[in-house]
């Protein structure tokens, strides 16, 4: 029996040493250690074995059984990575190389541009206040010396609500009322940002929607020159100290004296182009000295108090900066413009 099992073993590891694939050396493991293989029948009859060549034959079975269990172990071994080789040639697949990273996202660049604004005028000792965007007439038109029928209501395009009397706010000059009814009688120093809606035509330089923040100072001896002088420094700060700026005489409602102020355009370099209307100069804001009627409608004595106000546009003040041609850059999500910033 002993010599059966030598000769069977020996016979065993010669078919295994030829076997290259998965499928014939599970077919091996079966022949090999299945219950109809010499090792099974071996340790199956050891009771009809004479007693004196029991212990032999049980101890012969139990190792070449382990011997083959070993050298089928270390075949498979090399026959997975075998078989892995071939597949990582015929895929042409590099296993190894790292995974492709989540592209990381980043802030849009007209949130960019307001914080830019924001970090100026908090240098300046403004601070930021917020006012709703869905609005009352009242609020959006009426405090602001334009009451009901003005004709200077006619500088917006309104878009109204099914609600009378309720409207997307056309500017951000309502949240002047709501600044200074809620912080009288404390001196005021605010800016107020915000989106504002207006039913005009798009074109490179207006939108529908935009940003907008305005700004409010509030106490008592402020004068114009105050506003000029605050307005030139903080263009200076924005756009740096050799920026050229001027201030032409205009009219709002809620201001007076008002003027706008304009930075030389650097998309064309003052030459003039469709951005600045062939000028050589981009407005960037409307400004004034705050109308006694809103001051009083705010809670303040035009007699004792004074202040300035302003209304900026900071997609504007963007395409100054970037020379950016088309303002509808910044709400189209074309990935090709906004990967830039």
């Amino acid at each position: 029996m002993i010599d059966q099992l030598n000769q069977f073993e020996q016979a065993a590891l010669a078919r295994l040493s030829g076997l290259a694939e998965a499928a014939a050396l599970q077919a091996w493991k079966s022949e090999t250690f299945g219950k109809q293989s010499l090792l099974s029948t071996a340790l199956g009859e050891l009771g009809k074995l004479p007693k004196e060549e029991r212990p032999a034959v049980g101890k012969r079975t139990n190792e070449i059984k382990r011997a083959l269990e070993a050298a089928f172990a270390e075949k498979e071994s090399a026959v997975r990575a075998a078989e892995l080789e071939r597949s990582l040639r015929a895929e042409a697949l590099d296993v190894t190389l790292p995974g492709r990273p989540l592209r990381r996202g980043r802030l849009h660049i007209a949130n960019q541009n307001l914080r830019q604004i924001y970090s100026i005028w908090a240098d300046m000792g403004f601070q930021i206040y917020r006012s709703r965007e869905v609005e009352t007439d009242e609020y959006n038109f009426g405090l602001l010396n334009m009451p009901p029928h003005h004709p200077a209501r006619d500088m917006w395009d309104t878009f109204h609500t099914p609600t009378p009397g309720i409207i997307l706010r056309t500017h951000t000059s309502p949240g002047q009322i709501h600044a200074m009814r809620e912080l009288y009688p404390d001196p005021i120093r605010v800016i107020l940002p915000g989106m504002v809606y207006r039913y005009e035509q798009i074109t490179v330089r207006s939108e529908i929607q935009f940003n907008q923040i305005e700004g409010l100072a509030v106490g008592k001896g402020i004068r114009m020159t105050d506003l000029k002088g605050t307005l030139t420094d903080f263009a200076r700060r924005m756009f740096g100290q050799t920026v050229r700026t001027r201030f032409r005489a205009d009219h709002f409602p809620f201001t007076e004296p008002s003027a706008e102020m304009d930075v030389e355009c650097f998309v064309c370099g003052g030459q003039g182009c469709p951005v600045c209307k062939q000028t050589g100069w981009l407005e960037i804001l409307g400004c004034g000295m705050v109308h006694p009627a809103v001051l009083k409608n705010g809670g303040y004595d035009p007699r004792v108090y004074s202040g300035f106000a302003f209304g900026m546009g900071p997609e504007r003040m963007a395409m100054l900066k970037y020379k950016i041609e088309d303002i509808r850059y910044f709400w189209g999500n074309d990935l090709r413009f906004l990967e830039q910033f």
